[in-house]
C-alpha cells in the first residue's frame, strides 16, 4: 500500500473509499486493464467491515452474516478462499418480554396469541406492499410520494398494529436500520424488505440473513483484495475536493491532486456531503446526504470460559425489550475454545456512557437473558459506530420521510465523469455485505462501458 506523499499524477479511475464496494470495483477495473487508484482516509481497509478480537478470538465489530441468496459475497468469499461456518441456532432461544423470560423456537417469539396473529396480519400487509416496489427505483411504486411521507411508525398506527406487534417491529427497526419506527422513511423500509426478498430471509437465521458467518472476520475479505491491489491502495489519504472539465477529473486528497478520467465514490451517502465538488452538485445530489444519515446500532461481545447457555439447552439468540443489549447471537470459536456471545446494542442508551460503565451495561443485557453467570465474562470488546468519524453511524442509512422521493434518483446516477457505489446504492441485499459487492461489480460495469 502506497503512502499519501506517493500518489501518482494520472490514473484511468480513482476510487474514494476502501470498503468492499470501493475494492470489488478496483479489483474489476484492474482485471479490465485500467490504471486505478484507490483512496481510504482511515488507517485500514474494509470501511464498515472491520474485524477486532475478544478473548483472542477473530470478531466482526461491523458486517457479520452472510446467507442464501447472497450470492455475490458468497461468490467472492469463494474467489479468495475465505470460508463460512453455519451461526449456531441449535437449541432454544429466548425472550425477555414485559420483565418475563420465555424459550421458544424459529423466529417468531412464544408471546400472547392476539400479538402473534396480529405481528402475521402486519407482516403479510407489509411483504405485499414491499413487492409493489420497483428494485432500485422506489419513487416509482404506486403512491411513492405518500408512502416516503410516512414513516414505518406512522404506518403501524394506520392500520391499528398491537402494542406488542409495534414493540416488536420496534427491535426489527434498530437492529436493521439502527432507528426507532418513527425515524425511517415507510417506501425505504418496503423498498429494503423488497430487496432482501421478504421480510422472513431478512430476519432469519436459518435460511435468512443470518444464516452464516466468517470464522477470520468479514474484513478478511477487504485484507485480500487490497493485498491483490498491492500499492494502489492508499491508507489516511482523505478525499476533500473532486473537480471535473471535459477532459476528466482532478481528485485532491491530503492536499495532493491526482487527474484520472473517471472517479468511483464507495462511502456511506451521509458522508459524500465533505467532498467539495466542483461543478458543485445538483439539488437532489447536494441534499441527499442529510436525507440519508447512518444509524444508531452499537455492538458488544463478552467471552466465557466455555459456552455455558448451552448447558441450558440454549442457542445463544435472545430478545430482549429491556436494553441495552436487544438481540443476542452465539458466535463461539468452533471447540475447545471460549464461548461469545455477540449483542447489538442501541446506541441512544449506550454510546455516552465511559468504557466502564459501557461494559456494566453490555454484561447486564446479557445476564438479564442468560443469567448472573453471564456477567463473568474473561474480556469485553465493543465498538459505537456512530462515533467512528468515517462511518457516523451504523449499520447502514436510516433514510428519512421524503428521502427516496426527493433525492434517491442521486444515489447511483453519475455526475459527469463520478459514479457512486456502496451497498445503499445496490437494488439487492442493500445495506448488507452483498450489496456492497453488488454496487462495486455494478460501478465497474459503468465506468467500463463509458
Amino acid at each position: 500500500m502506497t503512502s499519501p506523499a506517493d500518489l501518482p499524477a494520472d490514473v484511468d479511475v480513482v476510487v474514494v473509499g476502501a470498503g468492499l464496494a470501493g475494492l470489488v470495483a478496483a479489483r474489476d477495473l484492474v482485471a479490465a486493464g485500467r490504471s486505478v487508484l484507490v483512496l481510504e482516509a482511515r488507517d485500514r481497509v474494509g470501511g464498515r467491515s472491520h474485524t477486532g478480537e475478544v478473548a483472542g478470538v477473530p470478531v466482526d465489530l461491523g458486517a457479520a452474516f452472510v446467507g442464501p441468496t447472497q450470492d455475490r459475497v458468497l461468490a467472492l468469499a469463494d474467489a479468495l478462499g475465505v470460508a463460512t461456518v453455519p451461526t449456531r441456532d441449535e437449541g432454544d432461544n429466548l425472550l425477555r418480554w414485559r420483565g418475563r423470560l420465555r424459550r421458544y423456537r424459529g423466529t417468531i417469539p412464544r408471546i400472547e396469541l392476539a400479538t402473534l396473529l396480529d405481528l402475521e396480519r402486519v407482516r403479510r400487509h407489509l411483504d405485499a406492499k414491499a413487492r409493489r416496489v420497483p428494485l432500485g427505483r422506489p419513487w416509482e411504486a404506486p403512491r411513492a410520494a405518500r408512502l416516503d411521507e410516512q414513516t414505518l411508525g406512522s404506518w403501524l398506527a394506520s392500520v391499528r398494529a398491537s402494542r406488542g406487534t409495534r414493540d416488536l417491529l420496534s427491535l426489527v427497526t434498530r437492529v436493521t436500520w439502527g432507528c426507532d419506527p418513527g425515524d425511517v422513511s415507510l417506501l425505504h423500509v418496503l423498498h429494503y424488505v423488497h430487496a432482501a426478498g421478504g421480510l422472513d430471509p431478512l430476519l432469519d437465521t436459518r435460511g435468512g440473513a443470518q444464516e452464516r458467518h466468517l470464522p477470520s472476520g468479514t474484513q478478511e475479505l477487504a485484507l485480500r483484495l487490497a493485498a491483490g491491489l498491492g500499492d494502489r491502495v492508499v491508507l489516511g489519504a482523505a478525499v476533500t475536493g473532486i473537480a471535473h472539465d471535459d477532459a476528466g477529473a482532478v481528485v485532491t486528497a491530503g492536499g495532493r491532486a491526482v487527474r484520472c478520467r473517471q472517479v468511483v465514490v464507495a462511502v456511506p451517502p451521509a458522508l459524500r456531503e465533505r467532498i467539495a465538488f466542483a461543478p458543485a452538485l445538483p439539488h437532489d445530489a447536494a441534499v441527499l446526504p442529510r436525507r440519508w444519515p447512518q444509524g444508531e446500532l452499537s455492538k458488544a461481545y463478552a467471552a466465557y470460559d466455555r459456552p455455558f447457555w448451552r448447558d441450558a439447552g440454549l442457542s445463544g439468540q435472545g430478545l430482549s425489550d429491556d436494553g441495552p443489549v436487544f438481540i443476542t447471537f452465539d458466535v463461539s470459536p468452533a471447540q475447545p475454545g471460549p464461548g461469545v456471545l455477540l449483542g447489538f446494542v442501541w446506541g441512544r442508551a449506550y454510546d455516552g456512557l465511559d468504557a466502564a460503565a459501557r461494559r456494566a451495561a453490555a454484561l447486564d443485557g446479557f445476564a438479564s437473558l442468560f443469567g448472573p453467570q453471564a456477567r463473568e465474562a474473561r474480556d469485553v470488546v465493543d465498538v459505537r459506530w456512530a462515533r467512528e468519524p468515517w462511518s457516523t453511524g451504523g449499520p447502514t442509512a436510516a433514510t428519512a420521510p421524503g428521502g427516496w422521493t426527493a433525492s434517491g434518483r442521486a444515489l447511483a446516477r453519475p455526475h459527469g465523469p463520478v459514479h457512486w457505489a456502496g451497498t445503499e446504492t445496490a437494488d439487492r441485499w442493500t445495506g448488507f455485505l452483498d450489496g456492497a459487492v453488488r454496487s462495486g461489480e455494478r460501478v465497474a460495469r459503468e465506468v467500463l462501458a463509458r
